[in-house]
């Protein structure tokens, strides 16, 4: 076992539990073996706030177990290939999140109201639209994979998410990010809005200011003290 990854992988679990996106025992983040294994994920049937160290798995490209104990998620082609697609991506993080599924079933665009969609928009957040189902092959794994493209992360539509980062803070803090993006949005909708959002000058302005990379960690940094407090 990589007592590292798999304490890091606990935390970021753990992390997610804190803010609400546990859904019962589905939804996963993973990391990337350093050795070029596969990846480290949560075994099925725990929960985010469940994950210990002694949970977690690494799980092959094809789906082997190669270590820990129990049996890896059905979806565990959307961390692969994802990871196969994006040599610069170090974790993936895929969540059930009620907002943000509500809001891929919406056939409008994501606007940047406040600084938590500007990850997402160039200009806007895909989606993925070849199925609602369970992405449990390489040939869906794959399709999603195109779907994100270079980008954050997407929605997916009948399903909830997927976002990636080329570090646990900032895959982590963009899962919290999306939905809140799209919460915000459900909220504008719902009091006759949006007619103000950021343009895509200020996007690209707030991109390199707003969320560089000392800020996804400050901000995965609270995550983490907020875990303490939640999940024992």
């Amino acid at each position: 076992m990589n007592e590292q990854a798999t304490a890091e992988l606990t935390r970021a679990y753990h992390a997610l539990a804190a803010v609400g996106q546990t859904d019962m025992v589905w939804g996963h983040v993973s990391l990337r073996d350093p050795h070029g294994r596969g990846i480290w994920m949560k075994a099925a049937g725990w929960g985010f706030d469940e994950v210990t160290p002694e949970r977690v798995v690494l799980v092959s490209p094809s789906g082997e177990v190669l270590a820990g104990q129990g049996n890896r998620h059905i979806e565990y082609p959307i961390h692969t290939e994802l990871m196969a697609a994006r040599p610069d991506v170090r974790a993936v993080v895929h969540s059930h999140a009620p907002a943000a599924s509500t809001f891929a079933s919406l056939d409008i665009p994501l606007r940047a109201l406040s600084h938590d969609a500007v990850p997402f928009l160039t200009p806007d957040i895909p989606r993925y639209t070849y199925t609602g189902n369970l992405v449990r092959d390489q040939d869906t794994g794959n399709r999603l994979a195109q779907t994100v493209g270079d980008g954050a992360g997407a929605l997916m539509p009948a399903h909830g998410f997927v976002v990636v980062g080329e570090s646990l803070a900032v895959a982590v803090m963009r899962a919290v990010l999306l939905e809140r993006a799209c919460r915000n949005h459900l909220d504008a909708l719902a009091a006759g809005g949006p007619v103000r959002w950021s343009d895509d000058a200020e996007l690209v302005a707030k991109r390199e200011l707003v969320w560089a990379t000392t800020q996804y960690e400050a901000g995965y940094q609270y995550l983490l003290r907020q875990a303490q407090g939640v999940v024992q």
